[in-house]
């Protein structure tokens, strides 16, 4: 994809044989969406191969790059999308000259990304090592396996350790790279980038994967559907548990079990990242104090919203502010 910037952000999207076909149009489709107010493209997306050879997609086609491995020598971001066979699925290993190419790239600096089993190829050429990632669930027994070196962290939709960022499968490819849109360009510039995809603008890296459950019999018809809903509506009040399980309808017991099984997380830390989201997006969008975004939030105090959100990002609200919110009057059209 190329666009009309000469300062545009160089994406590589480097391409294994067995390439899942919509892992690989992703970045192309999400970060193409991202312009500025006068309609240029914040970044430019290419695709290469080792020896820019063809490789066979999940879908039945054939991809015929338009560059090589040279393409990571200059790009300042390198993704690598899934693969669903291949030598680093099977024995744990990668191309030589991959590898050596995603070394050189991390090595100068490069901003490293995978997506879904993508993560198998940076852990075989070693650049996972010592760092928390994550990949598809289903894969999340043979990734230790074939690489315990790595701090494997299956149960969440992506992990961003700086300069390298990781994901889970299909969908969860999209969240991470309007992640990187909102931590590059802020929340204005990759909420219209999503609302170009049709896609929802915020999906909390730290929230579960939408990982097969199998709920037990009697009581499975009833969900907590409704509950989580009718919270969201109300963050900025009071909430306990025990007032959450009366409104589902539920004992204390029963919808804790019943919550867990359906979103993975307990409904303590489930409530303490939508109130973390809610305080990051008016943080992003809202002219409120820091005292405001506390109580609309329901942490309650500026001092309970710098705790956690420096214990969730590192950072304070006014740095976070500062950092992710776009400059005044800077809006990108429909």
């Amino acid at each position: 994809m190329r666009n009309n910037s000469a300062m545009a952000h160089r994406i590589a999207v480097l391409a294994l044989d067995h390439v899942v076909g919509l892992d690989l149009g992703t970045p192309a489709q999400v970060f193409g969406t991202a312009r500025d107010a006068a309609n240029r493209h914040f970044y430019e997306v290419d695709a290469c191969t080792a020896g820019g050879r063809p490789v066979r997609s999940t879908a039945g086609y054939a991809v015929h790059p338009a560059h090589d491995l040279s393409l990571t020598e200059t790009a300042d971001t390198v993704i690598v999308p899934g693969i669903h066979d291949g030598a680093p699925l099977t024995d744990g290993t990668v191309d030589p000259a991959v590898g050596a190419a995603l070394r050189s790239a991390h090595a100068r600096g490069a901003r490293i990304m995978s997506i879904c089993t993508g993560s198998f190829v940076l852990a075989a050429a070693g650049i996972l090592d010592g760092r928390r990632a994550t990949t598809h669930w289903a894969y999340a027994d043979r990734f230790r396996r074939f690489h315990p070196a790595v701090d494997l962290d299956p149960d969440v939709l992506f992990v961003d350790d700086g300069d390298v960022l990781t994901s889970a499968g299909v969908a969860a490819g999209i969240d991470l790279c309007l992640h990187v849109i909102r931590r590059d360009h802020g929340a204005a510039v990759a909420n219209t980038a999503a609302r170009r995809c049709v896609v929802p603008p915020w999906r909390d890296g730290g929230q579960a994967q939408f990982i097969e459950r199998h709920l037990p019999p009697g009581d499975g018809a009833a969900s907590t559907a409704a509950t989580r809903t009718w919270t969201l509506e109300r963050l900025g009040e009071p909430l306990t548990l025990a007032a959450m399980a009366t409104h589902a309808n539920m004992s204390v017991r029963t919808f804790t079990r019943r919550f867990r099984e359906e979103t993975g997380v307990s409904p303590a830390r489930w409530l303490l990242g939508q109130r973390t989201d809610h305080a990051r997006r008016l943080l992003e969008t809202t002219e409120l104090g820091v005292d405001q975004v506390a109580r609309h939030a329901g942490f309650g105090t500026a001092a309970a919203l710098r705790q956690q959100l420096h214990a969730a990002i590192g950072v304070s609200p006014t740095t976070y502010r500062r950092t992710f919110r776009p400059p005044t009057g800077d809006r990108v059209p429909r």
